[in-house]
């Protein structure tokens, strides 16, 4: 009979307790949770926010084809009466 008395006393002060520290510990799992999906969500608007269009250039031209402004552009260096590259002091 002492012994079944001790076991309900100890039991009445134990039950509580745990359920309390198990409860105390899932509600803190769900805050950190909700505090995650928060961040999470900020995280996202700014993402969003600084997100910018990604461009591709052309797809290159047939090899060995030359582009129709380089002559334009020889034709100019050409006309600036400039030494090549090959004649230039400490080239050659």
């Amino acid at each position: 009979m002492t012994f079944t008395l001790a076991c309900a006393v100890v039991l009445s002060a134990l039950v509580p307790g745990v359920s309390g520290y198990l409860s105390a510990r899932l509600e803190a799992i769900e805050s950190a949770e909700r505090n995650l999906r928060a961040l999470e969500a900020r995280l996202d608007a700014r993402q969003a926010r600084h997100v910018r269009p990604v461009s591709f250039p052309a797809p290159c031209d047939l090899p060995g084809r030359r582009p129709d402004w380089l002559p334009e552009l020889l034709e100019a260096l050409k006309g600036q009466d400039r030494p090549a590259v090959a004649d230039r002091p400490g080239h050659g």
